[in-house]
């Protein structure tokens, strides 16, 4: 890192924290990364890193915030570039698998902090993540039922679920592949099939 790099203001900083956990998070188990793994990446004394952050919690909370935020504005950009629900159902499901494609240790980090037995910020925030992401997929199932475009007998709740899940299985599935890039090329496959049973028969 170079000189200029270590003194950047005080945001800027906190940012590069987040990117630097997020990038760690697609190398290793997220749960093993520890502040002094971070500082050494950024090339900082924790010391230095704790003027920016209280504890490790602290950091993990920036780290959620700043994954729901990207996420959800790219699926909002995916959803307003189509002018159909179910074309933008496909684009938010694409876009989603992009991101991860990009950021592959976030699935991680959202599995680990949904996972823990103790509330803490960053579970709070993964928690509304998927609330807000459900709350977007409802609104889109609402407006396919009105256009025509989907079968107006269909459970938003379960089909909300097995969009969410089915995204899931493709990074589990990368993940055992051991190839992030196994998920963008099923994906339009496997959204193909997920639409055939949400589409009106009509």
């Amino acid at each position: 890192m170079s000189v200029s790099s270590k003194h950047l203001p005080a945001e800027e900083r906190r940012m590069v924290t987040v990117e630097t956990v997020v990038k760690l998070a697609g190398e290793q188990n997220p749960s093993e990364i520890t502040t002094a793994a971070i500082a050494k990446r950024m090339g900082l004394t924790q010391g230095a890193l704790f003027r920016h952050f209280t504890n490790k919690d602290a950091i993990l909370q920036a780290v959620m915030e700043w994954v729901a935020e990207r996420l959800l504005s790219r699926l909002e950009k995916a959803v307003h570039a189509k002018s159909s629900p179910l074309a933008a159902l496909e684009s938010m499901f694409l876009a989603h698998v992009d991101f991860i494609t990009e950021h592959p240790g976030i699935p991680r980090m959202l599995f680990g902090e949904l996972q823990r037995s103790e509330e803490t910020a960053a579970k709070r925030m993964a928690q509304t993540l998927l609330r807000r992401y459900g709350e977007r997929l409802n609104r889109l199932f609402e407006q396919g039922k009105t256009c025509g475009e989907l079968d107006r007998k269909l459970d938003n709740e379960a089909a909300a679920t097995l969009f969410i899940g089915t995204i899931q299985g493709l990074v589990m599935q990368s993940l055992i592949a051991g190839d992030v890039s196994h998920m963008r090329r099923n994906a339009p496959k496997v959204f193909a099939i997920y639409q055939q049973g949400i589409r009106s028969a009509l």
